[in-house]
């Protein structure tokens, strides 16, 4: 083997160790949350760029907040470390955030004219008046939104 399988071989030794120390394992919902985040970013890019709206400190704002979804559920998993290893927190943090990634990709999608049909719609206000994500001035309070000044 070349230095370079030698250089593969240690980097995915070291991502697999490192993913395995943060999240305690990769299962299929870290695999689901990583999806719906990267789809939430394209579909709230395309949204933004439709509607000439891309900036680059909202841009890397976003950026910032979907790390930091992970950052929750890193230090969800190392509470539950600390209280038996049963995933229970780190399990009920990704839940929220599926939920809230799935919500904001069904607002992007709106907001670039995709038709929705109906069930989505009711299934989004359920969802909203259910999670408490509804703000007082009726919009929601989105990861991807701008903090609401009170």
């Amino acid at each position: 083997m070349d230095e370079k399988g030698h250089i593969g071989i240690a980097v995915t030794a070291a991502v697999g160790a490192a993913v395995w120390y943060l999240f305690g394992g990769w299962t299929i919902m870290l695999q689901a949350l990583l999806i719906l985040v990267f789809v939430d970013w394209v579909t709230g890019w395309a949204a933004a760029w439709i509607h000439g709206e891309l900036r680059s400190m909202k841009g890397f704002i976003g950026v910032a907040k979907k790390v930091s979804i992970f950052v929750f559920v890193t230090v969800a998993h190392v509470i539950d470390a600390v209280l038996g290893d049963m995933h229970y927190l780190r399990d009920t943090v990704v839940f929220f955030y599926l939920a809230n990634e799935l919500l904001s990709i069904i607002e992007n999608a709106g907001k670039m004219g995709v038709p929705m049909p109906p069930i989505f719609k009711d299934a989004l206000a359920l969802l909203e008046s259910k999670s408490g994500t509804k703000q007082e001035k009726g919009g929601t309070n989105d990861v991807n939104d701008e903090p609401s000044e009170k």
